[in-house]
């Protein structure tokens, strides 16, 4: 069955300004109102609101233009066109796999589609430790209402068998589990939601905020690299952008120059901060591209005797804070537990091993179940998070110590979901660590588990949630932005995304992203 593709569709229709950069010709030089570097959840909800304020907005994007018609469902195809590096990005050390988006949309357009609020613990302590005015939960709720309703934001009351195995051990032990809101309209329930969603059901950037701004006159102009910015005394005077070819990778030698009132920085928390380094922005306390967090994800998996088909269905529609406040906000790191959908070739690589045992463990993965623990950090003296470096080539690195701290997050997190598992009718339970078997009670794992090494590289590690390194606090010695996402020394610059937040959020982080922004954004227009 052929659908229309309604972004394809309306392009052409209406005659929306949207520009290749492979394609340029010459060097350009363009004027805005408003550059908005990068078109995720921060820079498509900026874009639609300032578009809507009658500002001349342009939007700069690094990947390419994809819509729903390229949305193959292919797995290779998906992770070296729609993210960064090939899917391929990781750590300095490389023992934590890094997923972002690298198209139109950012991370909006593969991301899973769960939505959660910022807890309220986390905006308590940010407003205690960093100062940060304006986003209690309470001032926060109505934004998260309105973004809410935009996006169609409810809960997913069908989890498939690979939730439905979670939600079944939970209950047998009694742990509290909830529903898991989704953005999605019209959803086919496919399960592929990290490769594009071919039905325009996901209400990503891409089909909402994005187009909007484009029929209030926005420009977009895709595969363009933002190099630099040319900086006066106390602000931006221009971007430097540099186009890229048809493969998204190497430059064609052309360049765009876009000169505006104003900055906004949208690339995510590496994209932003690496920007700034690059440019030499004013960093005179050393805060820039410090205190970046991963919520670093622990994998586990169980086999059971029914079929699961954990690459089928809504990837998560199930989970439990059981563990995320028990040893309060600051003691011993917390942790969410989610489903983790398991397509043939991600799940070939989160699941550790090699040789025959590896092989046997895909053979049965239509009856397999994974789940992941995704590790609440920043909150603690000895959770730091990483810093975003730059290599000689001018390319972002991230600098992230796996601490002991962190590896006893790793181990609780193995026990908890051998336990869930296992109350749920696991035949085999096996977590994504080196030393790991098959193991066919939770007795036998919990003895063995002691004896695991924990050590970097025995185990799989991996996050998709980037948050930090452009920190609030109204005191300039302890953030990069104020409150509002201004930059405490260059006057016409925000930043409006994942890098504001002074520690992770603790939970999957795009409505946080949509709902702080929005406000934001809002608060900027009506100051203008």
């Amino acid at each position: 069955m052929s659908l229309p593709d309604v972004f394809a569709q309306a392009m052409q229709d209406e005659k929306w300004q949207v520009f290749n950069g492979a394609e340029f010709t010459r060097d350009e030089v363009w004027e805005a109102d408003v550059v908005i570097i990068g078109t995720g959840a921060g820079g498509g909800t900026a874009a639609e609101i300032l578009s809507r304020a009658g500002l001349r907005v342009i939007m700069i994007e690094e990947g390419a233009l994809h819509t729903s018609q390229d949305f193959q469902l292919e797995e290779l195809a998906a992770y070296t066109g729609l993210y960064q590096e090939g899917m391929a990005r990781t750590t300095r050390d490389g023992a934590i796999g890094i997923l972002q988006g690298r198209t139109v949309g950012g991370s909006t357009t593969v991301n899973w589609t769960s939505s959660f609020r910022t807890p309220e613990p986390t905006l308590e302590y940010w407003a205690q430790t960093f100062g940060v005015k304006g986003l209690s939960a309470a001032e926060l709720a109505p934004w998260f209402a309105a973004v809410e309703q935009r996006l169609s934001i409810v809960e997913w009351i069908a989890p498939n068998r690979n939730n439905e195995v979670l939600l079944r051990g939970c209950e047998k032990l009694g742990i509290p589990v909830k529903a898991i809101p989704r953005n999605v309209k019209g959803c086919w329930n496919l399960g592929y939601c990290g490769l594009g969603c071919p039905t325009n059901a996901k209400q990503s950037m891409l089909v909402t905020s994005i187009p909007e701004a484009l029929r209030r006159g926005a420009r977009l102009v895709h595969r363009v690299r933002a190099q630099k910015l040319n900086l006066s005394s106390n602000g931006v005077q221009e971007l430097v952008g540099v186009a890229l070819g048809p493969d998204g990778n190497r430059p064609t030698g052309r360049t765009l120059r876009v000169r505006g009132k104003y900055f906004v920085l949208a690339s995510g928390a590496i994209g932003s901060p690496s920007l700034l380094l690059r440019s030499e922005a004013p960093d005179p306390y050393r805060t820039l591209g410090r205190r970046t967090f991963l919520h670093p994800c622990a994998f586990a998996f169980a086999r059971f005797a029914e079929a699961t088909d954990p690459f089928h269905g809504a990837p998560q529609s199930v989970y439990t804070d059981h563990y995320q406040w028990q040893h309060g906000v600051s003691g011993r790191m917390g942790f969410k537990i989610e489903a983790a959908p398991l397509q043939p070739l991600f799940a070939s690589v989160i699941m550790r091993g090699h040789g025959p045992r590896h092989r046997h463990r895909m053979e049965q993965l239509d009856h397999t179940a994974g789940s992941l623990a995704l590790l609440r950090d920043g909150f603690h003296e000895e959770s730091q998070g990483g810093a975003v470096l730059i290599d000689g080539q001018g390319a972002p690195v991230l600098d992230y110590p796996i601490t002991d701290y962190v590896m006893d997050a790793v181990k609780r997190a193995y026990i908890a979901i051998g336990e869930i598992y296992f109350a749920a009718g696991a035949e085999a339970y096996f977590p994504g660590h080196g030393d790991a078997r098959d193991y066919k009670s939770f007795q036998e794992f919990r003895r063995d588990v002691d004896n695991f090494a924990f050590e970097t590289m025995r185990m799989r590690l991996g996050s998709a949630h980037v948050m930090g390194g452009c920190g609030m606090s109204e005191q300039p010695r302890y953030g990069v932005v104020n409150s509002q996402g201004r930059h405490h020394q260059l006057e016409n610059l925000w930043v409006w995304d994942g890098s504001l937040f002074p520690t992770s959020v603790g939970a999957n982080p795009q409505l946080s992203i949509y709902g702080i922004v929005s406000k934001l954004v809002t608060q900027f227009v009506e100051s203008v």
